[in-house]
């Protein structure tokens, strides 16, 4: 085998082995992930419920907040209350939220569906909380964090993504937020004006994404 083409599969082993060590996100393909202003394909999810939940069950509405989140993450943890706070002011207004499991379970037994029912029953959620099981969907969106949130504005009968990032801009800390990013992006559209911060870098803990 040549040389340098030998080095070069080493290198690649080790940057994939290293993605796999230490969970950080993997690689995603930025060809096929939804950007600000693309349109939304359908997805159907399993809900905590057991019944299958779709995007297009939502047509009928202004929008949706779609949050990508997870039982096991600090992060997601200390955003629990908030996002459940958003489902409460938002849903009546024709924005309800959606959250979505990503992580592959076998890497945090915290992550499984049996406990994302716990979880939702002990909290009463008052929202769908989806099994991604296949992770496409998180794909679709680029997700790499959570929670990672994206505001989703229906256009006759599809959804077009106008926000996606950050839920607020104090992760850790309710009582330090200065800035409402999902909440503003949502009050513009409500307001009939586009979306003033269309993106902001979401921090949190990165997708646990299944072996290749």
């Amino acid at each position: 085998m040549n040389t340098r083409l030998y080095i070069a599969l080493l290198a690649v082993l080790a940057i994939t082995a290293a993605f796999a060590f230490i969970g950080l996100p993997a690689p995603v393909d930025q060809a096929r992930t939804y950007a600000i202003g693309d349109f939304v394909n359908d997805f159907r999810l399993k809900n905590v419920d057991g019944r299958m939940v779709a995007l297009n069950d939502y047509r009928n509405g202004q929008g949706v907040v779609i949050v990508f989140t997870t039982n096991h993450c600090p992060f997601a943890k200390a955003y629990e209350e908030r996002i459940i706070a958003l489902d409460r002011k938002y849903a009546p207004q024709g924005f309800p939220l959606v959250a979505i499991q990503p992580n592959d379970p076998t890497a945090y037994v915290e992550d499984s569906f049996e406990n994302m029912q716990v979880r939702a029953k002990e909290k009463g959620y008052s929202f769908p909380y989806l099994v991604d099981e296949s992770q496409a969907v998180a794909q679709a969106f680029g997700a790499s964090r959570t929670p990672q949130a994206y505001v989703l504005k229906r256009t006759g009968d599809r959804f077009r993504v106008e926000y996606a990032g950050m839920i607020d801009d104090s992760p850790q800390d309710p009582a330090g937020v200065k800035r409402r990013f999902v909440e503003e992006a949502v009050g513009n559209l409500l307001g009939g004006r586009p979306v003033v911060t269309s993106t902001t870098r979401p921090i949190g803990c990165a997708i646990k994404w299944k072996s290749i």
